[in-house]
């Protein structure tokens, strides 16, 4: 039998895309399995996945920039900075309001 088709996977946090689509490749016994976009090993949310004959529609399927929803903690340092390090320091001097706008507005591409 001949898989094709599109998941609309929602994507928890801790594995890559790209670990989605190996995933569904072992689950469904087929070669052909991609994704629509990317998303962060941390970030959680809609992961379209595309089976079979179905990955040729990538090209078709419209293009959107990816937003993000998140929670800042502030005042503490983590061996990888990031939420799954050992915490190395707490008590950290907080940013300013205008600070943590002037930060945020960096990420803004």
């Amino acid at each position: 039998m001949q898989v094709n088709g599109i998941i609309c996977l929602d994507k928890p946090e801790g594995i890559t895309s790209f670990g989605c689509c190996a995933f569904f490749r072992r689950l469904l016994g087929v070669k052909k399995v991609g994704h629509a976009g990317t998303l962060d090993p941390m970030a959680t949310g809609v992961l379209p996945i595309l089976v079979g004959r179905a990955t040729r529609a990538l090209s078709l399927l419209p293009v959107q920039d990816k937003r993000y929803t998140t929670t800042l903690r502030l005042g503490f340092v983590s061996d990888t900075q990031d939420i799954w390090g050992s915490v190395s320091a707490t008590g950290c001097a907080l940013p300013s309001l205008n600070e943590i706008k002037e930060a945020l507005a960096r990420f803004k591409g």
